[in-house]
């Protein structure tokens, strides 16, 4: 006789398996993806972010990946409210976080981040540095009134993030993601509307790796050779939610190929409905393919948790979203290793331990109405 697991044993026993991130163990395969939340006057991390993130990892997140944090560069950011991943009292703040998600059972990496030509000219404490990217283009394609970077540009924002990846080791976190994904920065290289240069940065999809590839080869250079590196990517763009970076498996692996050479340990895919495939012919999503292609761990993220699409559910309008049981059908067969929790997580800070003990009827529906009140 065959004896079929319940859900919650099924989900206890898939989700609870430790997995291996270069030097990292990481107690199971549930980790918090990075979310925005502009609650860090000055760049200074204070006890309230200290607890939003111990609180996650209390309740079973393996993984905290921080909020995008500013890294040492003029024009790495805009908001005075966004933490900055440089500076004592900044890093003093961020070695508490880390200390307290530790003695709750987790591990944490913050994701290193640059916001590149996103926006015009910055806001204090940036006000007098302009944005810049790779050729000086908005995400809308149009001129804008930045600048494209220089070498000795490159040069800096890669030692920036050398720099902070450095610091987060000397400070005890477990290792670092580095944002290149959604249209920011390093993503700005990737994408071919946005990387018109006509040097060694731009040109072909290997060519437009190469700022990437240099920033991962500083890291990992910067850093212990068992710390982890993460390296987050994306087709789509937070301004162009139909952009591609590749249209076929092979376009994606010439991307992928040099940064995991350079480095790279894990790649972090972030997709907007994790159980959409990604190239026809083929049900693997864009962390399957990554892992698939690279040989290395991947992360997918997407919507998961929520019973209604991220975007429409602002207005209250809902999409039928893939089921828990596709989510463990998927990571049964190894198509990717960890899943990443958003806006579930952020609602429901003890989304993980209730799934992992079956508790799912507990668990507390997305309301963006009522997240200014959330911690």
């Amino acid at each position: 006789m065959t004896v079929t697991a319940s859900p919650a044993s099924r989900a206890a026993e898939i989700l609870s398996r430790p997995v291996t991130l270069n030097g990292l163990t990481v107690p199971n395969r549930i980790a918090m993806a990075p979310m925005t939340r502009m609650f860090s006057p000055g760049g200074v991390p204070g006890d309230d972010v200290l607890s939003y993130y111990a609180r996650r990892a209390a309740a079973g997140v393996g993984l905290i990946v921080t909020e995008g944090t500013y890294v040492g560069h003029d024009s790495a950011g805009q908001s005075d409210r966004v933490p900055r991943f440089h500076g004592e009292e900044q890093l003093a703040g961020w070695a508490k976080v880390a200390e307290a998600v530790h003695a709750a059972g987790g591990t944490i990496v913050p994701q290193l981040w640059h916001i590149g030509m996103v926006r015009e000219q910055g806001q204090a404490p940036y006000a007098d540095a302009p944005a810049m990217g790779p050729s000086g283009i908005r995400l809308d394609g149009t001129e804008g009134t930045g600048k494209a970077m220089t070498q000795g540009d490159l040069d800096d924002v890669i030692g920036a993030f050398a720099e902070a990846a450095a610091a987060a080791e000397r400070i005890g976190f477990d290792g670092v993601e580095l944002h290149g994904a959604h249209g920011y920065l390093v993503d700005q290289f990737l994408w071919e509307r946005t990387n018109r240069r006509a040097d060694a940065y731009g040109g072909d999809a290997v060519a437009r790796t190469k700022f990437a590839a240099e920033i991962v080869a500083a890291v990992r250079a910067a850093v212990s050779p068992a710390f982890p590196v993460i390296f987050r990517f994306s087709q789509w763009k937070s301004e162009a939610y139909d952009a591609r970076l590749a249209g076929t498996p092979q376009e994606l692996e010439a991307i992928l190929a040099p940064l995991a050479a350079a480095g790279a340990d894990a790649f972090h895919a972030s997709t907007r409905r994790y159980w959409l495939p990604e190239f026809e012919g083929s049900d693997l999503n864009l962390a399957g393919w990554a892992r698939k292609l690279t040989g290395r761990p991947a992360i997918t993220v997407g919507s998961v948790g929520l019973d209604g699409d991220f975007i429409h559910a602002f207005a209250g309008k809902g999409a039928e979203l893939g089921s828990l049981d596709n989510l463990l059908d998927r990571m049964e067969r190894d198509e990717f290793d960890m899943v990443a929790v958003g806006r579930a997580l952020l609602q429901d800070p003890e989304w993980a331990a209730k799934v992992l003990a079956g508790r799912t009827d507990e668990l507390k529906a997305y309301d963006a109405a009522a997240l200014k009140s959330l911690s």
